[in-house]
């Protein structure tokens, strides 16, 4: 049954009227970038479709490496609609890659987890093939983008690929992320995405443990809907702890959608933010 509270300040996509014409000039934006940057577009990582991954390179050795993730419920977007994002990260020496992964409900949500564990795996195998750097990775994305960062941070990669270091994601950061699902089930959201109640609590952050003590800056905009807050304050309350440094950011009047402009723009707080701390 639909909870129509939950619903108003979960399904925030109704509360802007101007969305499609925002999509619109992301995806035309992203797509000027592509046509100018140094990069390998849909580099397979696995065998399904959507298990591609765009990479862009800044020209300078040694680079840190920005992963990122974008949102969208886990049933829909690309990664193409966001590539504007890399652009300014780029440009100050940062190369950056943009994971696509199959969606709700042509997989379930633990299928989409592991294909994006399936993409990091990837980058780190093939670092060398691919020019970038393995020792490098960092790792962001917005809204569900946001609760796959986090569940990339509870990951425990030796036990997923022997090959991999324990601290294999050296700083994360979730944007307006869903780090408890079990809300979810009493909205339309979940007509998709079909979680049961163990589906629900199996990927929620919030209740795993984080797998190292990399540094989380979890950022949300100031004008997103009350549920957004507590979801970072309940998590923020689980994770932190003495050898493990978690940030809060608060975007100043951004709501769940400005924040991702945001992130496009350097000069912005939460680019600045992000910049300045990667690895």
């Amino acid at each position: 049954m639909i909870d129509q509270k939950l619903e108003n300040l979960y399904v925030i996509g109704k509360l802007r009227q101007d969305l499609p014409d925002l999509m619109e000039s992301w995806t035309e934006r992203s797509a000027i970038f592509r046509s100018a940057v140094d990069g390998l577009i849909d580099q397979p990582y696995g065998d399904k479709p959507r298990e591609k991954i765009d990479l862009f390179y800044c020209g300078k050795p040694d680079a840190p490496l920005l992963v990122y993730l974008h949102g969208g419920y886990w049933q829909r977007g690309d990664k193409s609609i966001y590539s504007f994002i890399a652009k300014p990260f780029v440009e100050q020496g940062v190369d950056v890659a943009l994971v696509g992964y199959p969606l709700c409900p042509q997989v379930s949500l633990t299928g989409l987890v592991n294909s994006v564990r399936q993409s990091l795996v990837f980058l780190f195998n093939n670092a060398k093939i691919l020019k970038i750097n393995a020792d490098r990775i960092n790792i962001c994305g917005n809204s569900a983008g946001g609760h796959l960062v986090a569940m990339m941070l509870a990951t425990q990669w030796p036990k997923f690929d022997s090959r991999l270091p324990p601290d294999l994601i050296k700083f994360g950061v979730p944007v307006s992320a869903l780090y408890q699902l079990e809300p979810l089930r009493s909205t339309t959201l979940n007509e998709a995405v079909g979680l049961n109640a163990d589906e629900a609590r199996l990927n929620s952050p919030q209740f795993l443990s984080a797998s190292t003590d990399a540094p989380i800056l979890s950022a949300v905009g100031g004008a997103e809907t009350p549920v957004f807050f507590e979801q970072l304050e309940s998590f923020v309350q689980e994770w932190e702890s003495e050898s493990r440094a978690i940030e809060k950011h608060v975007e100043p009047d951004a709501d769940h959608f400005d924040i991702i402009e945001r992130l496009g723009d350097s000069e912005s707080e939460i680019f600045k933010a992000v910049y300045q701390r990667l690895r």
